[in-house]
């Protein structure tokens, strides 16, 4: 896992052809509005988070964010743990997202 500043985070995946986002936010947070494109996995699921992490692609890179940082920096410990090498936690998380986002 790698924590990311906001600029490191976003630099990082706009050179990745191989990016995939992911935000563990509730459902009730996300209607403050998400980052585009981001697949929604909401760690306070417990297993059915964890079933489903594993059936993503352990060889894509996953930048993962949260509110402000922490249940991320988790998620990126539970898919390093599952066996996920490239897992990017973002500082500061989605409060302090500069970068476009985008409301259902």
């Amino acid at each position: 896992m790698a924590d990311y500043t906001q600029t490191e985070w976003r630099e990082k995946l706009d050179k990745d052809s191989d990016a995939v986002i992911i935000d563990v936010r509730t459902e009730q947070e996300l209607e403050d509005g998400f980052i585009p494109n981001a697949i929604h996995l909401d760690i306070y699921q417990g297993q059915a988070f964890i079933d489903k992490v594993q059936e993503l692609d352990k060889n894509k890179h996953y930048y993962v964010y949260c509110k402000s940082g922490g249940r991320s920096a988790q998620a990126c410990a539970i898919m390093n743990q599952l066996g996920f090498k490239s897992a990017y936690n973002l500082v500061g998380g989605f409060t302090e997202w500069q970068g476009e986002t985008t409301k259902n």
